[in-house]
């Protein structure tokens, strides 16, 4: 719309470069062309605008197939003004002078004339098209049967309008139709979708069927290892048990032996202690019968101013006393000896007698010996968890 404005009765039009303003005063063409600026008086003249860019038109119309069915047919039409005098000289674009509105509705006059005669050829086409086909193929026969008939349209060139393009959108039959044509490519669809799911199904049941296998051959696996494991337990067990006894024995042995040798020295060295007590006691009794043989003889010469009988006597005292304390010394060494021999082999033949006893008597044994020899204990507190210990070891002792 042209942009006009008032001035001490005078008037301005400011056209755009896309509108064509004609000009007439006193039924003479003064200004012509796109995006004109001139002063005018209103009283005077006669003002035309006439579009010159691109133009689209949408229509939507309906048509009969071959086969009586009805469709709907969205097409758009690009058109231009190509000779704005034709159109002004054959449609009503003038525009008030004061307001610069247009007069009349030339662009609903050439969307009718452009509408009607796309719709002609459109429905010529779809007349003796089927449905199906037309669904197919309509919109392309249907752009191909409008364009050229819009070219060949005479009217057109005699108005001024060019076709610059034919557009369709769209054609569609009517719901009820379209979903029962719809129907058998969805039935397809969804059978294609159920086989889908179904071998997805059956992809799925295979797999979880191999996945069950799978952990079904694990189960076993594992099983069978801890069967291995278990019977590997029990045989280290029983192998810890061997070597344990097997140590036990050597220990009890070694005990045995190094007890046997301590004995056997021991009783060497109570020998060699009473015979080296009896030959010292003896020697003692040796010396000690030299001396009063000696205190005898100074007693004798002492008492030699004695009398004879008295002499002899003291005399024959003295050598008994000490022939008496020879012989008890000698009896004592004796003794001695046969009391260290005679332990001696009792020790031996202890040890001999223990020597076949088995582990348990001779730590039996042994526990015997200790609770002789230990101190006097008044009482004794025994905790639960040292009874529950001594209890186990008993238990895997046994």
């Amino acid at each position: 719309m042209a942009d006009i404005t008032r001035r001490l009765g005078w008037r301005h039009l400011r056209g755009a470069p896309t509108a064509h303003i004609r000009h007439h005063r006193s039924g003479k063409l003064v200004h012509d062309g796109p995006g004109l600026s001139f002063w005018f008086r209103s009283l005077t003249a006669a003002l035309s605008e006439v579009p010159v860019d691109d133009r689209e038109l949408a229509m939507t119309f309906h048509a009969r197939t071959a086969d009586f069915q009805d469709v709907a047919v969205q097409a758009t039409v690009t058109y231009r003004v190509s000779d704005p005098a034709v159109a002004a000289a054959r449609l009503d674009f003038s525009i008030d002078p004061d307001t610069g509105v247009w007069r009349g509705a030339p662009l609903e006059q050439l969307g009718t004339l452009l509408t009607e005669t796309a719709q002609q050829h459109a429905l010529d086409v779809l007349a003796r098209t089927p449905l199906a086909a037309a669904l197919v193929d309509g919109v392309t026969s249907v752009r191909e049967r409008v364009a050229a008939g819009l070219a060949a349209e005479p009217r057109l060139p005699a108005t001024g309008i060019e076709i610059v393009a034919v557009r369709v959108v769209a054609l569609r039959p009517e719901p009820e139709v379209e979903r029962a044509l719809r129907t058998p490519a969805r039935e397809l669809i969804q059978q294609e979708a159920d086989r889908a799911t179904y071998e997805r199904r059956a992809v799925a049941v295979e797999r979880e069927r191999t996945i069950a296998e799978n952990e079904l051959a694990s189960k076993i696996e594992l099983a069978r290892r801890e069967e291995q494991l278990v019977e590997q337990r029990g045989t280290n067990t029983r192998r810890e048990a061997e070597e344990s006894a097997a140590a036990d024995k050597v220990r009890a042995e070694a005990e045995a032996t190094r007890t046997v040798r301590l004995a056997e020295a021991e009783a060497a060295r109570a020998v060699k202690l009473a015979a080296a007590e009896a030959e010292r006691a003896v020697k003692l009794s040796e010396a000690e019968a030299a001396g009063q043989v000696r205190l005898a003889d100074a007693e004798a010469r002492r008492t030699e101013r004695m009398t004879e009988a008295e002499a002899a006597r003291t005399v024959r005292l003295a050598e008994a006393e000490a022939a008496r304390a020879v012989q008890l010394a000698r009896a004592e060494a004796e003794s001695a000896r046969a009391v260290g021999e005679a332990r001696a082999q009792a020790q031996a033949a202890w040890l001999r007698v223990h020597a076949d006893v088995d582990v348990t008597t001779l730590h039996a044994l042994t526990g015997t010996r200790l609770a002789e020899n230990l101190p006097h204990i008044d009482s004794v507190t025994v905790s639960p968890d040292v009874l529950t210990g001594l209890l186990a070891k008993l238990g895997v002792r046994e």
